[in-house]
């Protein structure tokens, strides 16, 4: 464990509200995180940050409170390659989660199976300095590849200001493309910024790549309740409907110095999605075509 993480951190609202949004019946949120328990699923030696447990049960009991029926559970930073908590967030959920996993560029296809029976459908590349030491991009792109077989997604973090440098490993990543956090845009260019044009137009370069129209709390310049994030995304989730997936980033990693309210998150739906059609799409349609496509 690094120098920097002594001391284990809490980044989760203790007591989130009610939304006033009432999700659609079946509602998925397809990017949240589990930590630990630490006793059992210990965090990798090369975490960035070393939060306090926030396991299943916890997240099963925030879901009901916020209305929604199914979660993805996005393999965190601080576990590293070790998928055994997330594994087990997906097994104790009665078939009410899938994953998104991150996996050693040295797997082997057998090990590739056995998460796709635990429940992964797909694979995260993290290229944010701050929470990773190193991230081989030729590698990846074979990973990417392996991966097709068993039909999954990719999924890409990255920021804006890497945006064009991104450009010729996203190409080389066949398949569909999920950015996380539409790649972090500076929400407070508007939606006709630079930054939202620049990632419209790798929106408009392939229609195989999706996004998460996600962390309001991350991205607004303004706090909560996060207005130049509604205005810059709405017309996002508008214009590439089909493309999108929602998640409420729960317990929030390293948000412990501004630790965003779940229920307002929630209340954000409907702002950037404000007709049922919409809404349908971003928390049914499009994560079940991703995660659950036996259903589809």
């Amino acid at each position: 464990m690094s120098a920097d993480t002594d001391t284990r951190i809490v980044s989760w609202h203790s007591n989130p509200s009610k939304p006033t949004y009432v999700p659609p019946a079946g509602a998925i949120d397809a990017h949240c995180h589990v930590f630990g328990p630490m006793a059992q699923f210990p965090f990798s030696a090369k975490a960035k940050y070393l939060p306090e447990d926030a396991g299943p049960d916890m997240l099963f009991a925030l879901r009901g409170k916020l209305g929604f029926a199914r979660n993805v559970i996005v393999q965190a930073s601080c576990h590293g390659t070790d998928n055994a908590a997330t594994l087990n967030g997906i097994a104790v959920s009665n078939g009410t989660c899938r994953g998104v996993a991150v996996v050693d560029p040295a797997i082997t296809d057998a090990q590739l199976e056995a998460l796709h029976e635990g429940g992964m459908r797909g694979v995260r590349f993290n290229f944010l300095k701050r929470l990773v030491d190193d991230a081989p991009k030729d590698k990846f792109i074979e990973i990417a590849k392996r991966i097709q077989g068993l039909d999954w997604h990719t999924v890409v973090y990255f920021e804006a200001d890497i945006l064009e440098e991104m450009k010729p490993f996203l190409d080389a990543v066949p398949g569909t493309i999920v950015i996380d956090h539409m790649g972090r845009p500076d929400m407070s260019q508007g939606p006709d910024g630079p930054e939202i044009k620049a990632f419209r137009a790798l929106l408009d370069s392939r229609e195989s790549i999706w996004f998460k129209p996600t962390c309001p709390d991350r991205l607004s310049s303004q706090g909560d309740p996060w207005n130049d994030f509604a205005a810059a995304v709405a017309p996002l989730v508008a214009d590439y409907s089909d493309r999108v997936i929602w998640g409420t980033d729960w317990p929030h990693p390293n948000m412990q110095d501004n630790i965003p309210d779940d229920g307002h998150i929630v209340d954000m739906i409907p702002r950037i999605a404000p007709t049922e059609a919409l809404q349908h799409k971003l928390l049914i349609a499009n994560p079940t075509r991703l995660y659950w496509p036996e259903e589809v």
